[in-house]
């Protein structure tokens, strides 16, 4: 894949790789274009601030995460036939914090909800954890089913965001200034202890 190149004819810049194929700068530009042009936009921080600058690394970091889900996808041969609706797989706004912004967002993608089925096929709990939370938690749901449910999607989703954190940090690298927003080096991390 050759560079694309600017209107003066000068190549641009990387903001990150995903298993040597780059991530340019100008598809982080793309995105937060077309973010700044959408009804989000009165809500997003200003360009060049250091907020705007964050929201600039959280958009390299979805972009760098659906190129590595498309890329996985393809090489396990999966296409988004039968894969589950979203809703399925984060039913509520609890399993959507639980998972993290970037997975839920890419989980957006019915191809991406495919690969998450095939990452966690065999991932399952047992009949003892459902009794145990049952007796911790004996209101709470109406039968055993719908605690296996329960406690079967919240391990399937820890257990894709695991994995997914792992090739991501096997296959992703980002340039300076695309730091992950919550590195504590870069220079725009807010979040201290």
């Amino acid at each position: 894949m050759s560079p694309p190149r600017s209107p003066c004819g000068s190549r641009t810049a990387v903001a990150a790789s995903v298993g040597g194929v780059p991530v340019w700068v100008e598809e982080v530009d793309a995105r937060e274009d077309r973010l700044r042009g959408s009804r989000l936009a009165s809500s997003l921080p200003r360009r060049g601030t250091s907020e705007g600058r964050q929201l600039r690394r959280w958009l390299t970091q979805l972009l760098v995460t659906e190129r590595l889900v498309a890329a996985e996808a393809a090489a396990r041969g999966l296409t988004a036939d039968g894969a589950p609706s979203e809703d399925e797989l984060l039913p509520d706004t609890t399993t959507r914090l639980e998972i993290g912004s970037i997975a839920g967002s890419v989980l957006a993608d019915p191809l991406a909800r495919a690969l998450f089925v095939h990452v966690t096929a065999a991932v399952d709990i047992t009949d003892a954890q459902v009794r145990e939370y049952f007796e911790r938690n004996p209101r709470r749901f109406g039968s055993t089913a719908q605690i296996a449910d329960h406690l079967r999607g919240a391990v399937r989703r820890r257990a894709f965001r695991l994995w997914l954190d792992a090739r991501c940090a096997e296959l992703v690298e980002l340039a300076p200034g695309y730091e992950h927003p919550g590195d504590p080096r870069q220079p725009d991390n807010t979040h201290r202890h």
